[in-house]
């Protein structure tokens, strides 16, 4: 059967109440995520999970695992929905990095429900020493508050459902009368209550991890550093200039363990990330160190890593040794939707089989700003002008140049596949010429393997021409560039702030050696390249085994002796052999004596070049992988063999044709990236006779949610109904053409899913008793 990974890198805007609704949306995925692991690991002879573990096949769970056993059964594929990058800001954040935990740790997802639902009320948000403890508190200012609260065209008549005005007055009132000119509600009491849940994850019973095992995660949550650090920038005239960047990604990046209940980080790095990303200006104090300190002390929390962390996400700032006054606030004020961290960490990853990458964006208020605000003549006021530039507009500009940058990616993509498919005919004549078509009967032994890549490389330099000129110069700049930076990683000390001054001294002292990038790579086969290209191109190795695991995934011919048995296993033995030259970011990875060697580089270059050779050890390794495909070609079917032989000993006639195109990127993904959303104006399923968000998180500046049980509930429930009804849509989208679901089968699984999710939530939400009636006979209705 043909086997397919649908894997969503997840962007989580920030959206003040409406974070509720977020978690809803999240927790479906983790509901589609769970129950995709539990078809792809079934084991019939296993104790299924009791009906009371948050991993039970039950639910909605239950719902996704039907439809994705009804695609396979109908033969059309088998699917296995993963989500490896997660991307948030402000509390988009906090869903964020609750839901990479409980994917890396195979926790649930339940502890963040009941934060949102019984805390993010504003009550007890309220820094205990902001509270107005009496109706005599401020009591001067209760009559300024009852006028701006009850006066004619109010901020709460205006925007607030009539049903819960009153208790929105009082406790605005509340809000209004606490603290003046400091922030209302306490960071530290957030920290706590993100501990807290952290801490009831940990002990709730977990499931295995949502990821195969050693499968990358990323995670990505924006901070603001409000005071900002400097970083230079390098023009004509004046040659450096000094720019202040406030921007801040705090990033996570982990292999998928094989057991469950690893956390994704330490606790103190998530409430780290979690805290600074939701420090909504005025309403929390910005987030400084001392508070995570304190916190770590007081709930004796582990953080052995604390200074390895704290200088990876601010370098400057530790170099200047100022982190203890580095004040973080809400990450949403600069990057709301942060798109391109997710992207940046989207190329080489590993594949086993065919892929449909897809970015999925929530937006629970695509049109903010609204449209009766854009259709009032009038010109805006004082004060509307003042607060809409320092918040809703920066808030709401539009994602246009991401998703542009990604459809031109994508473009560039299917270019080059077409351009692959092309030299496919013209390269497959030439290798078969160069060693006869009945070469391809012989056992491949690795001797053979050996003897017969080199061939193929030396041919491919000779027929290049005068394209194999610049193909050398891009293979020399990327292994220099790639040296230096391993060399700046290792030795802050030396005050570099670009590779360039460390790759001109590594390339002079290469030219005294004999290897001159302006002569010696004219020469077809200089023993001199061929020597360094041999210690150290370990990108060229990697994307010519992926280059073969996508011949046999993507680019797939339906030969009749070859099953997808064979498939499998061809792709298992070409990973394992990519997993030999895997290092930390595909690269070249020191130990930690590498430091003393890289702070001498400009006095002693060649020695850097020895280390990190020996480090490398890339002839060891190709040796034992040339064995482990020989044995693996051995084993395939000699339809299959002829086809991996051809792949893999023409490739370097595709990497010369293709990697200068590719600016030096190579022939390591041709996935085209899809964009979806989320959001209300995209789900009607439920609720298509009734214009407009079911939402009531929208009400009183999207702040309405913290006012009301009521309102998060509302919110939760159609974030989660939201959720169940893209994500089936979603998996139905990757069906191959010819094989779509039908109609009415669509609109079972999501009837079922609907329905499901309201028999989940019966006993939870009763702010409202006829909120799961009353959204249950408009399922039923439509039914």
């Amino acid at each position: 059967m043909r086997q397919k990974e649908l894997r969503i890198a997840l962007v989580c805007y920030g959206g003040v109440s409406l974070a509720v609704y977020m978690h809803g949306v999240t927790k479906e995925l983790w509901k589609a995520l769970t129950a995709s692991q539990a078809f792809w690991s079934h084991d019939p002879a296993a104790p299924a999970a009791p009906p009371s573990s948050p991993h039970a096949v039950r639910g909605s769970v239950a719902v996704y695992k039907r439809l994705l056993e009804h695609i396979a059964d109908k033969g059309a594929l088998k699917l296995r929905v993963m989500a490896d990058v997660v991307a948030g800001a402000s509390a988009g954040g906090i869903n964020s990095i609750f839901l990479a935990q409980a994917i890396h740790s195979g926790q649930s997802l339940d502890a963040l429900t009941e934060l949102w639902l019984e805390c993010a009320d504003i009550d007890n948000l309220l820094d205990p020493d902001a509270r107005p403890w009496s109706s005599a508190t401020k009591f001067w200012a209760r009559p300024i508050v009852s006028f701006l609260l009850t006066r004619p065209d109010n901020a709460i008549s205006a925007s607030v459902s009539p049903e819960t005005r009153s208790e929105v007055r009082e406790k605005l009132s509340r809000l209004i009368r606490s603290r003046w000119f400091e922030p209302p509600f306490s960071g530290r009491g957030l920290s706590d209550t993100l501990a807290s849940a952290f801490e009831a994850m940990a002990r709730a019973p977990a499931g295995p991890p949502l990821l195969p095992e050693r499968h990358p995660l990323d995670l990505f949550v924006t901070a603001t550093d409000f005071k900002g650090h400097l970083e230079s920038l390098h023009l004509h005239s004046p040659p450096l200039v000094l720019e202040s960047e406030h921007r801040l990604t705090i990033d996570f990046h982990a292999r998928t363990p094989a057991i469950s209940g690893q956390p994704l980080s330490a606790i103190p790095e998530l409430v780290l990330a979690a805290r600074a990303t939701s420090s909504f200006p005025g309403a929390f104090p910005p987030l400084q160190l001392a508070e995570i300190d304190a916190l770590a002390r007081r709930r004796k929390l582990e953080w052995s890593g604390r200074e390895a962390f704290l200088a990876r996400i601010m370098p400057e700032h530790t170099r200047r040794g100022d982190r203890d006054s580095v004040a973080l606030i809400d990450g949403s004020v600069l990057v709301n939707a942060p798109f391109r961290d997710a992207m940046s960490v989207l190329r080489n990853r590993p594949a086993a089989r065919e892929v449909d990458r897809r970015i999925v964006y929530i937006e629970p208020t695509p049109d903010a700003i609204g449209e009766d605000v854009r259709r009032d003549a009038h010109v805006p006021g004082f004060f509307s002008v003042i607060f809409g530039s320092l918040s809703s507009i920066p808030r709401e500009q539009p994602i246009r140049d991401n998703l542009e940058a990604i459809e031109r990616d994508s473009r560039e993509t299917a270019m080059l596949r077409e351009i692959i498919i092309a030299l496919r005919p013209e390269i497959e004549e030439t290798v078969e010429r160069l060693f006869g078509h009945t070469f391809f009967l012989d056992h491949p032994t690795p001797a053979r393997l050996t003897a017969w890549r080199a061939k193929a490389q030396k041919a491919a330099a000779e027929q290049a021409g005068f394209a194999y000129h610049s193909y050398a110069q891009v293979k020399l700049a990327g292994i220099l560039d790639m040296i230096a930076q391993r060399v700046l990683e290792a030795a802050p000390q030396i005050e570099q702030s670009s590779s360039r001054a460390v790759v001109r001294h590594l390339l002079y002292h290469l030219a005294q050696t004999g290897l001159d990038h302006t002569k010696a790579l004219r020469s077809i086969g200089s023993p001199e390249l061929v020597d360094f290209l041999r210690r150290f191109d370990i990108a060229f190795r990697t994307r010519r085994l992926r280059f073969l695991a996508r011949r046999v995934t993507q680019e797939r011919e339906e030969d009749v002796d070859v099953s997808e048995l064979d498939r499998d296993r061809a792709r298992d033995a070409i990973y394992e052999a990519l997993a030999l030259y895997n290092r930390p970011g595909g690269m070249i990875a020191p130990d930690a004596g590498f430091a003393e060697v890289a702070q001498n580089v400009f006095e002693d270059p060649a020695r850097v070049l020895e280390y990190l050779g020996n480090a490398a050890a890339l002839a060891q390794t190709d040796a034992i992988v040339d064995a482990h495909l020989a044995e693996a070609l051995e084993k395939m079917p000699r339809t299959l063999r002829r086809r991996m032989l051809l792949a893999y000993l023409g490739f370097p006639f595709y990497d010369t044709a293709t990697l200068p195109m590719l600016r030096g990127e190579g022939l390591n993904e041709f996935d085209p990236i899809r964009v979806d959303r989320i959001s209300p104006e995209d789900c009607t399923a439920i609720h298509r006779d009734h214009p407009g968000s079911p939402l009531r998180g929208t009400e009183f500046y999207t702040f309405g949610a913290f006012f009301s049980r009521a309102y998060r509930e509302n919110d939760y429930l159609w974030g989660r109904l939201h959720g169940a009804e893209r994500m089936i849509d979603l998996i139905a989208s990757t069906l191959p053409d010819g094989a779509a679901l039908a109609p009415e089968d669509l609109t079972r699984f999501r009837r079922e899913a609907f329905l499901a999710v309201l028999d989940e939530e019966r006993d939870r939400l009763r702010a409202d008793p006829l909120l799961l009636s009353r959204i249950r006979e408009q399922i039923l209705r439509g039914a």
